[in-house]
């Protein structure tokens, strides 16, 4: 019935009407996801009628009213197959300010018809594989990010930018060919990284480093998103830069970490937002060539080191590692070095093991991520060695038992999902540098015999890798304890009574018999029952 009436409206009435029935249809299907076939027809000739009201010259508020309608009525899949043609593509690109080459965003006014435009795309290319192949035809991608540079350094734009990054996304997502147009041909990389750069108003204190402001407002929930859509294109953009990339793209590459960088140490409006910011930067940094991950630390600034330091011997001892310092700012610091950005990864690290679910999807890439830079880089190795793995003292538990990050890692060492289970044990034994007799201090062999016969190193030794060969310290505790430690279980346990020492005389005699009987059967080869 909505249907009927709207349709008969945008046939024949003017445009004021047009644009009342219309918003009355939006504001009661807002939130519809879900449609009944049985009016599926009519709601084609609904958006027939709609894109010959948007070729006319109405008012700007009925062309808004047309495509939130459009955008509600083509989350139905099955309805675009007839309205999904090049003109009416053509049409959303105008509207979008998708064709105009010199054309500048001055006029306000216009807004809210491109940003609805946008979203419209959004939906028909996720949704339809006609619209797909028209945005080959059409150079869609190309458009978005001529729209993009427009835009880049406009702050009150922050939702244009954002579903022209969303669709930029689902293009890249879509079409892997377009991956390689967006890199190399577009310059997405420099002009994504620029976009994330003014999300975040980043000020430069030196080529790889960035001003924090540690007392400042969170982001906006619009430079939230924005950002967000960024890392999420960005990540298609540059999916296989780990594996390939050229000796020159190394600068791009270490100015997107910095933003990066700059990224985990900020914060969103909501926790939620800032875990959403967090992890999708996460995903983007497991794409950077890992010889471009040493700017996440980076040495202390002067004005850094003349604050005064609270040291580890003030501070409580189960909540410090070895040779960490804490700055009165909360940087930390390790070896002259600002560990802030780690720290933060750690941190995120032990909130995805915390949640006890999607281990694969949410904590293995955090996970990967730390392995490789403690794999690569020394210090920040060595950091968090010293913050998940401190000096052993309390031997008495078993390695699994207990609330501390190294009690997570080792009972994810035995997790029932293969891929977890590997990747926990490969970053324990990275920041052991991969010597087997220092994991085993600290998983006990049981934990640990997956990676070890995985790896051909069930009878010791270490790994492929090279790794400095500063000795690991001992604690008096742990020196005290060794002989008495169970190599199986990696924990002290109590000696077992001797059951001799209670037997009578005459009991020590008649068992020692019966083991001489065993012998001397087992010499003649005679089974033993």
């Amino acid at each position: 019935m909505d249907e009927e009436r709207a349709l008969y409206i945008v046939r024949a009435g003017e445009a004021g009407a047009i644009e009342r029935v219309l918003r009355d249809y939006s504001d009661k299907h807002r939130a519809t996801f879900k449609f009944e076939t049985t009016d599926e027809e009519k709601r084609k000739k609904l958006c027939e009628g709609i894109f010959k009201v948007l070729v006319k010259d109405v008012p700007t508020t009925c062309q808004v009213s047309c495509l939130e309608v459009l955008r509600i009525l083509s989350r139905d899949k099955k309805i675009l197959v007839p309205v999904t043609t090049k003109e009416n593509m053509q049409i959303l690109l105008r509207l979008a300010k998708l064709n105009e080459s010199d054309d500048s965003l001055e006029k306000v006014s216009e807004f809210p018809v491109i940003v609805e435009s946008l979203k419209c795309l959004c939906n028909i290319v996720f949704n339809s594989q006609m619209a797909q192949q028209l945005s080959l035809e059409l150079n869609l991608a190309a458009k978005l990010c001529n729209l993009l540079k427009k835009c880049k350094d406009r702050k009150f734009i922050n939702d244009i930018k954002c579903f022209d990054l969303r669709l930029l996304f689902l293009l890249s997502l879509l079409h892997t060919d377009i991956r390689s147009q967006l890199r190399y041909e577009l310059q997405g990389l420099p002009l994504l990284t620029q976009i994330l750069e003014s999300a975040f108003s980043i000020k430069w204190t030196d080529e790889y480093e960035s001003a924090i402001d540690h007392n400042g407002p969170p982001l906006s929930p619009q430079e939230t998103d924005c950002a967000i859509e960024a890392l999420k294109a960005l990540f298609n953009v540059t999916v296989d830069s780990w594996k390939v990339h050229k000796e020159s793209d190394s600068h791009q590459f270490r100015v997107m970490a910095a933003v990066l960088r700059h990224c985990l140490l900020i914060v969103g409006p909501t926790e939620d937002k800032t875990e959403e910011l967090h992890s999708n930067a996460v995903n983007l940094l497991s794409n950077v060539p890992v010889s471009c991950l040493d700017v996440l630390i980076c040495p202390l600034t002067h004005e850094e080191t003349a604050q005064e330091a609270t040291t580890l011997d003030e501070l409580p001892s189960e909540k410090t590692a070895a040779k960490e310092t804490v700055l009165k700012n909360n940087t930390m610091v390790y070896n002259g070095m600002n560990m802030e950005a780690i720290h933060v990864l750690l941190n995120f690290m032990e909130k995805r093991i915390d949640k006890g679910s999607s281990y694969r999807e949410g904590l293995t890439p955090v996970l990967s991520l730390l392995t490789e830079c403690s794999r690569a880089h020394r210090n920040i190795r060595k950091f968090l060695k010293d913050q998940v793995l401190p000096p052993l003292r309390d031997v008495t538990n078993r390695p699994e038992v207990g609330s501390t990050v190294r009690n997570k890692l080792v009972r994810l060492m035995t997790h029932v999902d293969l891929g977890v289970k590997q990747i926990a044990a490969e970053f324990l034994f990275v920041l052991c540098k991969e010597r087997v007799d220092s994991l085993l201090k600290y998983t006990g062999y049981g934990n640990a015999a997956g990676l070890l016969a995985a790896r051909g190193l069930l009878a010791g030794g270490r790994g492929d890798n090279w790794y400095s060969e500063d000795e690991d310290t001992d604690t008096e505790e742990y020196k005290n304890a060794k002989p008495n430690i169970n190599l199986i279980t990696g924990h002290l346990e109590e000696p077992m009574p001797n059951p001799i020492d209670e037997m009578t005389e005459e009991q020590k005699e008649y068992e020692a018999m019966k083991l001489v009987n065993m012998l001397d059967k087992l010499s003649r080869g005679i089974h033993i029952s």
